[in-house]
């Protein structure tokens, strides 16, 4: 199992969990290719929505990776590759300010989740799945 953070603007991150999806870095292959089954995925959202949304800077969901299928789907011009997951019921966005993380210990943290995808310690996918359903 491993722990991974995923940066998705919190409106796309609510229709996966409507959905029960997960894409990453505009629906290509690649960081959703680094999943596994028994992966776990937590959601930061550094924005409301994609295009002109307000700063948010938040946890927003968190879900573990269904299978190691992924898949295409068509929607119109756009062809995303996505996987399942089985996401957790959040009951709140959750700033990730003031929270203990190893994830923000160094200055310019922001910096890695330009990548879309980064790893995760476990004490921080603890720290997540606490503050986000409130269990350990």
């Amino acid at each position: 199992m491993t722990a991974w953070l995923g940066v998705v603007s919190a409106d796309h991150v609510s229709r996966g969990i409507e959905l029960g999806i997960v894409q990453l870095g505009h629906g290509k292959r690649t960081s959703i290719g680094r999943l596994s089954a028994g992966d776990w995925l937590v959601f930061y959202s550094p924005r409301t929505s994609l295009q002109n949304g307000t700063p948010l800077k938040a946890f927003t969901g968190i879900g573990e990776v269904a299978d190691d299928e992924i898949y295409q789907v068509d929607d119109g011009d756009f062809r995303p590759f996505r996987r399942r997951i089985r996401y957790l019921p959040a009951t709140a966005h959750v700033p990730v300010a003031g929270l203990d993380l190893d994830l923000t210990s160094t200055p310019n943290w922001g910096y890695q989740l330009r990548l879309g995808l980064v790893r995760l310690s476990e004490r921080d996918l603890a720290t997540a799945r606490s503050a986000l359903v409130g269990e350990v």
